[in-house]
């Protein structure tokens, strides 16, 4: 049976770890190539064992651009060209806000959240013109659509959003598409990174939020990375060949409205402040 991305070749940023790997396995699954570009040299070297031929791993600090114009180029020498990238690769960002932001901290996330993207399509674009089009998937996030998590990334991941909009009005002419993803609570790595862990116990901490964050939105189970995957399968494949310019948000809901839109013992804040104190 024919697998939805036969013949075509993808390169993945964070590919390693969290959603960027269930994106990689399910596009192997699917029967795409993958180039994984990341920073975790021995689960790289895992994962080319684990899909011999088929993935190739790229050492690549997305901030440093020399790095991305590398791993575009490993997936020409690798499989002989580029169809699908998938900006995927971050992090948390500096922890901060308006009135205490450290403006290297403020730096970094808008380096590695929102000028990494533009730099993946400006390299990985040529070869997939080169090749009759393609798809670039960039990973925004519901804190680049509301306030609440985090200013230095929120504003990073609305800038992904716009991105996508402004770069797929300019590549449409070239066949190529270009969409993000807005996860929700995904539980990954990311969190326990985010507040300084180092990578395993970062891994370890990620299983511990599965019930909380099960109880954050209206579906009631925790987000996982392959849910995010398979919004990324969705638009590298042909599935989405008339979607360009969009955002998807997955996230078990938790956008529709206030808690008490959806949890039935949570009161209406209009109705307690009728009603008043109980006693």
């Amino acid at each position: 049976m024919a697998g939805r991305l036969d013949e075509k070749i993808a390169l993945i940023t964070g590919g390693c770890s969290g959603i960027g790997l269930a994106t990689v396995e399910l596009f192997v699954a699917e029967g795409a190539q993958v180039v994984v570009a990341d920073l975790q040299d021995e689960k790289g070297k895992v994962l080319e064992q684990r899909f011999p031929g088929r993935v190739f791993y790229q050492r690549c600090d997305v901030v440093e651009e020399a790095d991305i114009a590398a791993a575009t180029a490993r997936a020409e020498e690798a499989f002989g060209g580029l169809d699908i990238l998938f900006n995927n690769a971050g992090t948390g960002g500096v922890a901060a806000g308006v009135l205490d932001m450290p403006a290297e901290g403020w730096d970094f996330t808008q380096n590695l959240l929102l000028r990494a993207p533009m730099l993946g399509m400006k390299h990985a674009a040529p070869l997939m013109i080169a090749r009759g089009g393609g798809s670039v998937i960039n990973t925004a996030s519901i804190a680049g659509l509301e306030a609440g998590w985090g200013l230095a990334y929120g504003v990073a991941k609305a800038g992904v959003i716009h991105l996508s909009k402004l770069a797929a009005a300019e590549l449409a002419v070239h066949n190529i598409r270009v969409n993000a993803i807005c996860p929700g609570v995904i539980v990954t790595p990311i969190f326990g990174i985010a507040i300084g862990m180092e990578r395993p116990a970062a891994d370890q901490m990620a299983a511990s939020l599965v019930d909380a964050a099960g109880r954050m939105q209206p579906i009631r189970r925790a987000g996982a990375p392959i849910d995010i995957a398979r919004a990324a399968l969705y638009f590298a494949s042909e599935d989405s060949s008339f979607v360009t310019g969009s955002h998807q948000v997955v996230d078990g809901g938790i956008l529709v409205g206030p808690r008490n839109s959806w949890d039935p013992e949570t009161v209406t804040p209009l109705l307690a402040a009728l009603v008043g104190p109980t006693q």
